[in-house]
């Protein structure tokens, strides 16, 4: 019952949705109903200009609070998507919403999770004229890390972002040297924060920098988050150790 609810409610913001877009891509029928029901066609007079400014005024503050409770839909309905698993729609809304809110940190960085679950969906049969699969991948990858940047860009002390674009350049884009700024930074607020101790410290295995990855390993030892984590951490000190004895 839950999912039809919120596969109603989507349907239900697609047409409304679909019914403001056409509303805001029709400025002009717009301007010429204003003519024909407010009487302002061509003033002359002081006060015909004044009383014809007046209602143009009112008319664009509804057209701007029309178009900015559209944006806020389209947010609604991409986390909709995004709740579903409907990454590919959820990135189109997004797209909309930044139209909308082309400042909004948090739609950047929707749009760049959507991007790489996109591109981490591409397969061999997925190919097609926009280019092989590897080509459509490495676009959206590249999608994400923009976007991920891009809400830093507006936001700097976002460490969701800082985040996401670590886990991107360390397991994605496979450049752990890029990631290493963004996840200090990031653990620099978020102190006990495993998941992103994890990755830095696959970067720092990574980039050789083995004593830090150690010294991270043990603090996820310390802080036992869970029975899981824990083991993991284990087993990937003693690789780090074995590394770091073997590049002496």
């Amino acid at each position: 019952m839950k999912v039809f609810c919120r596969l109603a409610f989507a349907a239900v913001l697609c047409a409304v949705l679909g019914t403001l877009v056409s509303c805001g891509n029709s400025y002009n029928s717009i301007k010429r109903m204003q003519k024909m029901e407010e009487g302002v066609s061509s003033p002359t007079t002081k006060e015909e200009l004044q009383e014809a400014i007046a209602k143009y005024d009112r008319r664009a503050l509804d057209l701007v609070t029309t178009q900015s409770q559209e944006g806020i839909w389209w947010k609604i309905l991409g986390t909709r998507y995004l709740d579903e698993g409907m990454y590919g729609k959820a990135y189109e809304c997004f797209q909309k919403a930044v139209e909308f809110y082309p400042n909004n940190a948090n739609l950047y960085f929707y749009l760049a999770c959507c991007a790489v679950y996109i591109a981490n969906s591409q397969k061999d049969w997925n190919v097609n004229a926009a280019g092989t699969t590897v080509q459509i991948k490495n676009r959206y990858l590249k999608i994400s890390e923009e976007s991920f940047l891009q809400a830093l860009s507006i936001s700097p002390k976002y460490y969701r972002a800082m985040y996401g674009l670590g886990v991107l350049y360390v397991f994605n884009l496979e450049e752990p040297e890029k990631a290493i700024p963004y996840l200090e930074t990031f653990l620099e607020t978020q102190t006990k924060d495993t998941d992103g101790m994890m990755v830095l410290a696959r970067a720092y295995y990574t980039t050789r920098e083995f004593d830090k990855a150690v010294s991270l390993y043990d603090r996820i030892i310390e802080l036992h988050p869970n029975d899981e984590k824990v083991s993991q951490a284990e087993i990937n000190k003693k690789l780090a150790l074995d590394a770091q004895y073997l590049n002496k």
